[in-house]
């Protein structure tokens, strides 16, 4: 399944310098532009964990693993439009673009996940995918722990701290 993902869930995995996770876990990711915005407004903040992230990025890379990706067509732009009113840019593209394609939505935003449940869409978030790192042998539950860690030591508000719990 095609997955989109705002800037959450990528933010952690790239905090705790383990991009690969998602990558070993998704294959490729999806980022509507206006994620690609807030990450560019991120490393003009000083979050220096997302410094290299271009040359991931299909089509500033061309083995890019993250996939830029427009709006492309009326519908998806009244979607955003319309999600914009209660969500950031990043949320509300994101989420357009699932619920208009049929993809995956990845966000640990807590409003975003509740409009996506009401519109349909059932979200993954960081939790989730570090959990399918685990059943699918990507990492082992200590390694898969030690990445929540470091997240949660760079600011990630995690409702757990041992993924044991949830397996």
């Amino acid at each position: 399944m095609e997955v989109v993902a705002n800037t959450t869930s990528l933010s952690n995995f790239a905090s705790a310098g383990r991009l690969d996770v998602l990558r070993e876990v998704l294959g490729k990711l999806h980022l509507p532009a206006e994620v690609y915005a807030e990450i560019q407004e991120g490393l003009l903040a000083g979050y220096e964990f997302y410094t290299g992230i271009a040359a991931q990025i299909h089509p500033f890379s061309p083995t890019g693993w993250l996939r830029l990706v427009s709006f492309a067509g009326d519908e998806e732009l009244r979607l955003f439009e319309e999600l914009s009113a209660n969500l950031g840019r990043g949320e509300a593209a994101s989420l357009a673009l699932a619920m208009h394609r049929g993809w995956g939505f990845l966000s640990d935003d807590a409003r975003a996940r509740n409009v996506s449940r009401n519109h349909g869409v059932s979200p993954a978030g960081t939790l989730g995918v570090l959990l399918k790192a685990v059943k699918t042998d990507v990492l082992s539950v200590a390694q898969a722990n030690e990445v929540l860690h470091q997240m949660i030591g760079s600011g990630y508000r995690s409702p757990y701290d041992n993924l044991a719990e949830l397996l």
